[in-house]
């Protein structure tokens, strides 16, 4: 037995444990459909953000802050299976390297299709940077509503958890106003 179809054996048996019936017409192609969502949703864990980040790496002399804001993402709480989804927004001071602006967000891609916590993927992303371009500093913020917390348990519709991680030039309190300036959806 494959990976595929052992996921979907088991959301077999899944749907059986909770009272379902899965034979039953619109249950059928089921476990196919969440076997196949699962691996889309966890492509990440195949992917190498550095490698991504390198692919498209180039020496400049350009030393002032990039920012990528708005990377709209979706990804799956590690505690529940259910979705968090959000923005995240992302800048980094060249140290002689840049690289091309769709990888940052591919990075956010990579880390969002894994199992997640918030905390963890902003960790990740602003490390990721860090590491592949060496810049003066990376900061990055990430906007996100979380399902778990409205469809269960405290059920609260519209709370949005914030996270940030910075390091380097970001450290400045100065330096890190302009990014919090700059990525504001006030006009």
């Amino acid at each position: 037995m494959n990976k595929q179809q052992d996921i979907e054996a088991r959301i077999r048996e899944i749907l059986g444990f909770i009272g379902e019936d899965p034979t039953r017409e619109g249950l059928q192609k089921t476990p196919t459909r969440v076997a196949k969502a699962m691996a889309d949703l966890t492509r990440g864990y195949a992917e190498d953000p550095i490698q991504i980040l390198c692919s498209a790496k180039f020496k400049e002399d350009y030393s002032q802050m990039v920012i990528v804001k708005d990377i709209n993402f979706y990804s799956l709480c590690e505690h529940h299976l259910l979705p968090f989804y959000g923005k995240a927004h992302v800048a980094y001071i060249p140290n002689g390297y840049i690289t091309g602006l769709s990888k940052i967000a591919r990075v956010v891609d990579c880390y969002s299709h894994r199992l997640q916590v918030q905390e963890r993927m902003t960790l990740q992303i602003r490390e990721a940077i860090q590491q592949a371009l060496q810049p003066l500093g990376v900061m990055v913020v990430v906007e996100a509503q979380h399902m778990c917390m409205q469809m269960r348990g405290v059920e609260r519709q519209g709370s949005v958890t914030t996270t940030s991680d910075f390091t380097g030039a970001f450290n400045q309190a100065k330096t890190r106003d302009e990014f919090l300036k700059l990525i504001s959806h006030e006009s």
